[in-house]
């Protein structure tokens, strides 16, 4: 058993202002972390080999876990140590030891709580919002007297609404907790989706895509900070790696949904596509309502008057924050229910080290988007009758869950984030060149081939956002960074909703040739954004390399640096 720190005592004193007891505390700290009273720490696990197919090397299961930290010194342990209004700090303790064991039994146990729900709910709203794509094979647009231009627009209102909640989202949810906001969202929308069964034309599928967006914003990272709570840096990436299978497994389950659904047109007089939107809502308000039993504020917060035990035992606990903290100190910078401040905000947006991943959100999806929008579009065209259209889809999607997971175990196996997400722009530019070159005389399983392999891409927004949370460092700038990394994605979903007009249909010969030089454009920039980020690290190595011990310990104690902005930072790239 380890030996908890008396923290309260040591908050209590610090409070003090009177200089000789903040003498007195930091002696007690430091005979507290005396070699001789600090059990062990762990050794680092071994990496993984570099074959892609190879397994990281088996450790002893009941050898020591925990990993060394700032908070294994004296002086990094007063720097860091959590403030007294941090949910989880009476469960922190600088000496608690854990075996690999117990750690990998508490991460198979916050997949299980935690995680399988969060993909349970995206999957939800991946349903509400792209069911729209199975509507289209049932004559959704020539029931409504609309054109693929309306369509266009459609989207546009939807991914400005969704940008525009984003920030709003990211508020409300600081302040009132994710546990709290996100199942409210929820319910919200799915009275919106649900609504869309009385569809009578143009305007009021302008006003339901608009109000869908903008009750949907802010959903993403709200979901992923909340994530964050409960699994290291290294975790979160592969995490948030299956998060985003869920919308793949939407796109299956829904094309099947949808096959079956539509086959209701013509039940009392109704078209297929009004009953989709009418039981696909039903079952994200479902979904919504039992994510306020679902979803604890934290990993000590898991105990209600539904849930008296709670979750997770005492032990269990002090192993979450601890680990959690170790691997991230700056995770206790503020309580899961402490809204931001307009000066927090405006220290985020001003943060320029941040702006070249949000350039990236802003364009990387350009060159695939236009061809998924109207995947099903296209296979009308091409012939194909709604059960064909809708069952025609799963193959990209596939194809794009199997990419998806490929290129989130290359990030961990190459430790490369450039090298890992640039592969979106090669994948698609050949691709996008082939598509360019087709007539109309060409086969339509040619154009199906080619169409379904750009749609099936690799899907590497969940790195990015790990990347963005990670260079962010501290949870009040990543609160905002993910937000405003998760507009700038929205922004760019605009820019290609209108890239295919209906003037340049059926092959959209103007579209895919913009296409094409955006994908040029973008691996320009994923190549100087590694050199951006590359140059930043090496000009901090070079100061901080250049301090004494005692300037280093100095500059710990006394700066006023917050977030990545610190010297002893290093960017991901």
């Amino acid at each position: 058993m380890s030996t908890r720190l008396p923290e309260k005592l040591l908050y209590e004193r610090r409070a003090l202002s009177d200089a000789s007891e903040k003498g007195d505390i930091k002696s007690e700290i430091e005979s507290l972390n005396a070699p001789e009273s600090v059990p062990p720490l762990g050794d680092e696990p071994p990496e993984r080999s570099r074959g892609f197919w190879s397994k990281r090397p088996r450790v002893d299961p009941d050898a020591i876990a925990t990993q060394p930290s700032v908070f294994d010194d004296p002086v990094g342990l007063e720097a860091y140590r959590p403030p007294l209004s941090y949910e989880n700090t009476h469960r922190f303790d600088p000496k608690a030891r854990w075996t690999w064991r117990e750690e990998k039994a508490i991460v198979r146990k916050i997949d299980f709580r935690i995680a399988i729900w969060a993909c349970i709910m995206f999957f939800s709203l991946d349903m509400d919002r792209q069911n729209i794509n199975q509507a289209n094979t049932d004559n959704f647009l020539q029931d409504l007297g609309m054109t693929t231009n309306d369509y266009n627009l459609g989207n546009t209102l939807f991914r400005l609404a969704f940008l525009i909640a984003e920030l709003p989202s990211q508020l409300v949810s600081k302040r009132v907790g994710p546990d709290v906001w996100i199942p409210t969202q929820m319910c919200l929308w799915s009275v919106v989706a649900i609504s869309q069964f009385w569809l009578s034309g143009r305007k009021s599928f302008l006003t339901t895509r608009f109000l869908l967006g903008f009750l949907q914003g802010g959903f993403i990272p709200d979901v992923v900070l909340y994530l964050s709570y409960f699994y290291t840096k290294r975790e979160l990436p592969i995490r948030l790696a299956y998060f985003w299978i869920s919308n793949y497994l939407d796109h299956i389950v829904g094309a099947f949904l949808a096959t079956g659904i539509l086959r209701l047109r013509g039940v009392h007089g109704k078209s297929g596509w009004r009953y989709l939107f009418l039981i696909e809502g039903g079952m994200t308000f479902a979904v919504g309502f039992a994510s306020y039993f679902l979803m604890p504020p934290g990993p000590t917060q898991t105990r209600a008057w539904y849930r008296p035990e709670g979750w997770f035992t005492e032990r269990e606990e002090v192993i979450m924050v601890n680990r959690v903290l170790r691997d991230d100190p700056s995770k206790s910078d503020m309580h899961n229910r402490q809204g931001l401040s307009p000066k927090m905000i405006w220290a985020a947006l001003k943060d320029w080290k941040m702006w070249p991943l949000y350039i990236l959100g802003l364009v990387h999806m350009i060159p695939t988007g236009p061809p998924q929008n109207y995947l099903t579009l296209s296979l009308r065209n091409l012939g194909f009758n709604t059960t064909e259209s809708n069952l025609l889809s799963i193959p990209s999607t596939v194809i794009g869950m199997i990419m998806l997971l490929f290129t989130a175990y290359l990030s961990e196996i190459i430790d490369s984030r450039v090298a890992s997400t640039i592969i979106l722009q090669l994948w698609a530019l050949p691709l996008l060149i082939a598509l360019y070159t087709f007539n109309k005389q060409t086969s339509q399983w040619v154009y199906y081939t080619v169409v379904t392999l750009i749609t099936g891409f690799p899907y590497i927004h969940p790195i990015q956002v790990a990347w963005t949370s990670r260079n962010s460092y501290s949870v009040r700038m990543r609160t905002v960074s993910a937000s405003v990394y998760n507009m700038f994605v929205q922004a760019g979903a605009i820019v290609y909703a209108n890239i295919y007009r209906a003037d340049d249909k059926p092959l959209y010969k103007r579209g895919n040739r913009a296409l094409i030089g955006i994908c040029c454009m973008n691996i320009v920039l994923y190549i100087g954004t590694f050199f951006f980020y590359r140059y930043l690290n090496k000009r901090r190595d070079r100061i901080w390399n250049s301090w004494s011990q005692k300037e280093r310990e100095t500059y710990i104690e006394t700066t006023r640096d917050q977030g990545n902005e610190r010297m002893d930072f290093r960017f991901v790239y």
